[in-house]
């Protein structure tokens, strides 16, 4: 599977590869990681954190989708009014998440520059 990350060495921490309401609704999973969460849920709690800003409930299912596709989340689906619905789950918690991070960069480096990659890699042993 190939993952899409986009790196911005100007930030800090997550933010270096999530958009701040996206480290928000992974932070709704990662508060309690033993529940399961629809993304209406997720969706109004990231808009709570937020405050001011807001996020629309759209942007919120794509990245839901999209970190279940890389293995992040799980989902399942169920019925309910109006028809089917996510029923999302944290899979990874925020060690993991970062880690997959960092491997996934890692791997992308040495494919694309492994001598320049290994080089470096040495700097840091």
């Amino acid at each position: 599977m190939t993952v899409k990350l986009r790196i911005d060495t100007s930030q800090q921490g997550l933010r270096m590869v999530l958009k701040e309401y996206e480290e928000q609704a992974l932070k709704v999973f990662w508060d309690d990681p033993q529940k399961e969460y629809t993304s209406k849920l997720v969706w109004d709690r990231v808009n709570q954190r937020l405050g001011l800003e807001s996020i629309s409930r759209a942007s919120i299912i794509n990245f839901l989708e999209d970190m279940v596709e890389m293995g992040v989340l799980s989902k399942r689906e169920t019925t309910g009014k109006g028809g089917y619905r996510g029923i999302y789950s944290s899979k990874m918690d925020e060690s993991e998440l970062k880690k997959f991070i960092a491997e996934t960069a890692l791997e992308a480096l040495m494919s694309n520059f492994p001598e320049e990659t290994r080089q470096v890699c040495a700097l840091f042993q």
